[in-house]
């Protein structure tokens, strides 16, 4: 198959210069681990190992491991078409618009509707156990996300400062968790033996299921490239290196968590971080639980604010949304899209109200979700390898393509395996099918009657318009 040259081959892979004033690495590592750690990840990083023992850090590493397939995959391609557009530039140039409508929408703006809604709940529930005096009341989430908001309308540079200080303030805090845990530095004396290091032998390889949920979100610092200081090399090791700071910290929380905490009580606990924290410091270390529970919740907020908009008006830009997602101020900020997404995620809060059951199946819908885009991911790679070998890649997937097909076998099997009930199971593959279900309609109709295009006609990379790729200056 003969390709004609994209447009940014005279700047190759179309990448911002490195002396272009913008988001440093510092600033990329703190969107990298501050849309990964949530309070949902705390609660699956223990109550695994109550259910594993010390077996579960096997299955800590093992999904680190599958977190590195799809670091490598988002790497190769945000750096080969870097864009606001993030996975619908990529798949549409693999495998035309429908699956990249498909694959963006159900990934991004619906996961964070679920996954986020969850959060503001979560937080909200637990400033009331916490402090019931003050924050008894409902709306403390939906006054975060109108903070967050808002400050996103000011530009990427408010939004840097933000997300570097809540990112530093929020790694800090559950490393002195961790290490006050294993170091036994606490107020409290460990009481805690686990008798058996590993009690489900090989089973605990069915943990791996549990652990992904706190890696998945590295390549939310892909739609940034445009912002960044030398994305050739500053997007990959961001992602590499939260990958290897979370890993050690999940680690310290799993042990920590088996040296003073009962494996019962880990494993059964709604909120075993609060659990993990009492039994360190007693009710002195309730402030530092409310610290930990803020800064996760209101860091993933901020991230996806910052980077979920701009995929949305990169997709506008490629005429794969509405035009008016692309409106933007004259700071660059898609204010448009900002707001709708925002809306979004508050929708679910005002309507479930603080139902611990749908904060549990809001979070694991979430994730299925997420799951068919990481696996359409993997696929783009494989396709582009394919169609356009001589492509100029900054970053090449090391060991090509054992990553990818190791990453959508691990993704499939956590997709199928990702429910603790048969119940739960049905109301989440209920969820994920009706909101493909929707997702795909849309994509569907827009593609046939809007776009007047194939659905799996893929796009030549020379008809990519300059700021889809992240040219625009």
């Amino acid at each position: 198959m003969s390709q004609s040259k994209p447009l940014s081959m005279a700047n190759p892979a179309g990448l911002t210069s490195p002396s272009r004033p913008g988001l440093g690495l510092m600033t990329l590592f703190a969107v990298a681990v501050g849309v990964v750690v949530v309070q949902g990840t705390m609660v699956s990083v223990l109550q695994g190992a109550g259910i594993g023992g010390y077996g579960f850090m096997l299955a800590i590493v093992l999904a680190a491991l599958l977190a590195l397939c799809y670091v490598f995959t988002f790497s190769e391609l945000s750096l080969m078409l870097p864009g606001a557009g993030g996975i619908s530039v990529y798949t549409q140039v693999a495998m035309g618009h429908f699956p990249a409508i498909v694959a963006t929408l159900a990934g991004y703006p619906v996961v964070a509707m679920f996954a986020l809604s969850a959060e503001l709940l979560l937080v909200e529930f637990i400033l009331g156990q916490l402090y019931p005096m003050l924050f008894g009341l409902p709306g403390i989430g939906l006054g975060l996300l109108a903070l967050l908001a808002g400050l996103n309308l000011l530009g990427v540079n408010i939004f840097a400062r933000v997300q570097s200080l809540l990112a530093f303030v929020m790694l800090m805090t559950l490393a002195l968790i961790g290490l006050a845990g294993v170091s036994e530095l606490g107020t409290i004396a460990p009481t805690v033996s686990v008798t058996e290091f590993n009690p489900l032998g090989l089973g605990v390889l069915s943990l791996v299921v549990l652990a992904i949920w706190a890696f998945v979100g590295l390549e939310f610092v892909c739609p940034l490239i445009p912002d960044s200081r030398q994305p050739q090399r500053h997007v990959p090791l961001a992602m590499i290196s939260a990958l290897v700071v979370l890993t050690f910290i999940y680690l310290l929380l799993a042990w920590a968590g088996l040296k003073f905490v009962p494996v019962m009580t880990l494993a059964g606990a709604e909120l075993p971080h609060m659990e993990l924290v009492l039994a360190l410091f007693g009710d002195s270390g309730m402030l530092l639980l409310a610290v930990a529970a803020i800064t996760a919740t209101c860091s993933t907020v901020n991230t996806v604010l910052a980077t979920v908009p701009r995929m949305l008006a990169g997709m506008a830009d490629s005429g794969q949304l509405p035009a008016c997602f692309a409106h933007r101020r004259a700071n660059g900020t898609p204010w448009l899209s900002i707001l709708v997404q925002a809306l979004m995620i508050a929708a679910p809060v005002m309507l479930l109200g603080h139902d611990p059951d749908s904060i549990i199946m809001l979070l694991i819908s979430a994730a299925a979700a997420w799951i068919v885009t990481y696996v359409i991911a993997h696929l783009d790679v494989l396709v582009l390898r394919r169609r356009y070998p001589e492509l100029p890649r900054p970053f090449k997937t090391p060991w090509y393509p054992l990553p990818q097909l190791l990453g959508m076998a691990g993704m499939g099997y956590v997709f199928f395996n990702n429910s603790p009930s048969p119940e739960l199971s049905a109301q989440v593959y209920g969820n994920t099918a009706l909101v493909l279900g929707l997702v795909a309609l849309f994509a569907l109709a827009w593609v046939r009657l809007k776009m007047k295009k194939g659905l799996f006609a893929a796009t030549p990379l020379s008809h990519l318009s300059l700021v889809s790729q992240g040219l625009n200056t």
